[in-house]
């Protein structure tokens, strides 16, 4: 393991998804692998129509994510069983593979998302 201490910055992302006027995510990497995401999902924002697209058209969201939400109201929903769970400001979160999700109300939604290197592989 290096010794060296390695910063990133979402204003220089490795890579971004791009919602167009309803948002996106800039996504940084580090050498060994993590994975850090800056999103954000405008009023009015779905997953079915803003970033299903972006990803080839899956039926569900196929991505496990785990982060902290600085603004805004997500509701995400697992789509076999129908339930669905409002993250807020302030929620640390884990969301399974097999949902979708939509902005809740007129405030911008803004999230910080990891990935662990370990989960690449």
């Amino acid at each position: 393991m290096s010794q060296t201490i390695e910063t990133r910055r979402f204003e220089t992302p490795d890579e971004a998804l791009d919602m167009k006027e309803r948002g996106g995510i800039d996504i940084v990497r580090t050498t060994a692998g993590t994975t850090g995401m800056y999103a954000t999902f405008e009023p009015g924002w779905t997953w079915e129509r803003d970033e299903k697209p972006l990803l080839g058209s899956p039926d569900t969201c196929p991505m496990h994510h785990t982060g902290y939400c600085i603004g805004g109201r997500l509701v995400v929903r697992m789509v076999d069983t129908g339930a669905e769970t409002t993250i807020e400001t302030g929620d640390f979160f884990e969301i399974p593979p097999g949902h979708d999700a939509y902005v809740d109300g007129s405030e911008r939604v803004e999230l910080i998302l990891f990935e662990a290197a370990s989960q690449h592989h």
